[in-house]
């Protein structure tokens, strides 16, 4: 055990004291470590977004909730401290950071707890689950869920990120559409508020913080441990791409797979635009699953335009089951779709290898140095009555040379989502579609800046604004409270109402800048909220 004091930061000047934020004189008294060395405190000033950077006072490497509850104790007392949780860093815009502040490495003890319940029966007392710790990452549970035969019901597409980094915004991939976001797969929470309490709660205990802390953004509470829902895990996948020269026909393929009953559609559907040429980046050579597979151009209409889409489509199956059987099935779902004809990739693949494929992209972007570039990402969810606007605007003008990474575009289907949660979807339509621009910079002079490309995100965002698309910003970030109430829109209320009942201090989350810290305890602002709202 190691007890750990914030005493020791000692200084060498008034001056110096004098920025220290009432950390030196504070006991956390925690059974983990306090690390105020550069060692600790460089890593956390950044992200994978690599776009901000603020460094802060110290990192907590906590033991478990407690350790994480006193950080956040030890914050209330002081003049100004706040904290920021942070996962595996693959935060874009500084979102996990704390400006001179606390950072709480959740990753520390993240293998503190696993457990598995191998449910009796169908119904909802029989149901599987796993208990798992909030700092777990999403392959370590995939890996240990396995071996029960067991694997949870929704992911994100990149597993090296943490549980509970995923449920404070959302977590998506191409199973949301059959089970919702992750956010929709979680029984019960521990979560430590910003009052420094430790509750457990679900959707009929303490059901007010369940609902505020899933997707909130980290605004109201610490996620420590959470309580998820499995399914019997498949052998195989059986990995298919299928390309499209027309938007409409791809949504409406999209939209039928997506709505259609358990039985009769895929079990992961995606999509993609890709560029109408041979760039090995953002064209022809990104499509096909097989070294062996090869693009063929001459398949497509002499009219197909500068930007191409494809459906990304995962079957599960057995070892056991004759692979004539499966070619049955495919081949009755595919009959059905209008894309064209020998533009068609498929491969089968072990289920945990499929659902770790971009593991085998971050692999290869660390060899070449682009994982640790800025990554200047934007995710947004559009509303399916605007996406052919949005299509027509965004892909094939802003983007039409593409944007030296994958443009995710695909759907998913609200009454899968809890409305209760903190999350903020189009205000629009039973459907709606997840865009991902997820780029990379490329050195000097392969491709744009950061700034650039930043400046490029901020042009989408207003030729939507101008084309009254109607948009969601996913893991939002903005700067000002103007910004942050048209955001939430009608949730507005009931987000700030939340923030007064569970962190009135701001003491949490201060990177998402939507909360500034009060040092007066229970000081509202004039319009019903903590104080110092940006």
């Amino acid at each position: 055990m190691m007890i750990a004091y914030a005493e020791r930061f000692v200084h060498e000047s008034d001056a110096e004291a004098r920025q220290d934020d009432g950390v030196s004189g504070l006991d956390l008294q925690l059974q983990g470590i306090l690390d105020w060395s550069p060692a600790a405190t460089a890593p956390a000033a950044r992200d994978f977004g690599g776009l901000r950077s603020a460094k802060p006072r110290a990192v907590v490497r906590p033991s478990g909730a407690d350790d994480v509850a006193r950080s956040v104790r030890a914050a209330l007392r002081s003049p100004s401290l706040t904290v920021a949780a942070r996962g595996n860093g693959h935060s874009i815009n500084g979102q996990a950071m704390s400006d001179g502040g606390l950072v709480v490495d959740m990753r520390a003890a993240g293998a503190g707890h696993f457990q598995v319940v191998v449910g009796a029966g169908a119904g909802a007392g029989g149901a599987h689950y796993a208990v798992v710790a909030g700092g777990a990452l999403w392959d370590d549970v995939l890996e240990r869920c396995l071996s029960y035969g067991l694997a949870p019901r929704s992911y994100t597409d990149y597993l090296g990120l943490t549980v509970g980094g995923t449920l404070s915004n959302a977590g998506v991939s191409g199973q949301a559409f059959r089970h919702g976001p992750q956010t929709s797969n979680v029984t019960e929470l521990e979560v430590v508020t910003g009052q420094g309490e430790t509750l457990t709660c679900s959707r009929s205990d303490n059901s007010e913080l369940f609902f505020a802390v899933l997707g909130g953004l980290g605004q109201f509470g610490i996620i420590t441990k959470a309580k998820i829902l499995l399914q019997p895990a498949p052998d195989m996948v059986r990995w298919i791409r299928v390309v499209y020269a027309d938007f409409g026909e791809f949504t409406r393929d999209a939209e039928s797979l997506v709505t259609r009953p358990d039985g009769d559609t895929f079990d992961y559907i995606e999509g993609f635009a890709f560029v109408n040429s041979d760039d090995p980046v953002n064209g022809w050579p990104t499509v096909p699953l097989e070294p062996d597979q090869r693009f063929d151009p001459s398949r497509l209409s002499p009219d197909a335009g500068s930007v191409l889409y494809c459906l990304e489509l995962g079957l599960h199956h057995q070892r056991s089951n004759p692979p004539s059987d499966v070619d049955s099935v495919v081949g009755k779902l595919l009959g059905r779709l209008g894309f064209v004809e020998g533009l068609e990739f498929r491969r089968d693949v072990g289920y945990a290898d499929f659902l770790l494929r971009v593991q085998n992209a971050e692999r290869d972007a660390k060899a070449t140095g682009l994982w640790d570039a800025p990554h200047p990402w934007l995710n947004l969810f559009v509303s399916r009555n605007d996406i052919a606007e949005f299509d027509r605007v965004v892909f094939k003008g802003i983007l039409k040379d593409g944007v030296g990474g994958p443009m995710l575009v695909y759907p998913m289907v609200r009454s899968r989502w809890d409305k209760r949660t903190s999350v903020v979807l189009p205000e629009s339509g039973e459907i709606f579609y997840l865009i991902a621009l997820l780029r990379y910079t490329l050195p000097y002079p392969e491709g744009p800046s950061a700034k650039q490309l930043v400046s490029q995100n901020h042009e989408i965002l207003k030729t939507c604004k101008e084309n009254r698309i109607d948009y969601k910003l996913y893991l939002p970030y903005y700067q000002s409270q103007e910004e942050w109430k048209w955001h939430f829109g009608k949730q507005w209320g009931r987000f700030v109402e939340r923030k007064a009942r569970f962190d009135p201090m701001a003491v949490l989350a201060p990177g998402q800048k939507i909360f500034s810290r009060s040092s007066v305890p229970g000081k509202m602002a004039s319009d019903g909220g903590p104080a110092g709202l940006h």
